[in-house]
């Protein structure tokens, strides 16, 4: 499953949606607005790695709620970028 190679960025993603930050809260906004415009974008959350996460990336299976607040994370169809290395996320993380 794709949900334990992730592990990093899903773990990121639910803390920023729990302690919200006015620019974390930003960014996710930004990534919504060009998500909800993809082909891949599933608002049922049909094709979510966890079910009932909705809405959701139909490609990689993650909840946007979360994908979208981890800024270690990227589109899988290239449409926004991480903000975040894999040391510096390691760091925010810590």
């Amino acid at each position: 499953m794709k949900i334990w190679e992730n592990r990093k960025e899903i773990l990121e993603g639910i803390k920023n949606n729990t302690f919200k930050k006015e620019h974390i809260e930003q960014i996710s906004e930004l990534r919504n607005r060009i998500c909800v415009q993809c082909d891949f974008y599933d608002k049922e959350g049909v094709n979510c790695e966890i079910k009932r996460t909705g809405p959701c990336c139909g490609d990689c299976g993650c909840s946007l709620k979360f994908k979208t607040r981890a800024l270690s994370t990227e589109c899988p169809q290239g449409k926004w970028n991480a903000l975040l290395n894999e040391e510096e996320e390691d760091k925010f993380l810590g």
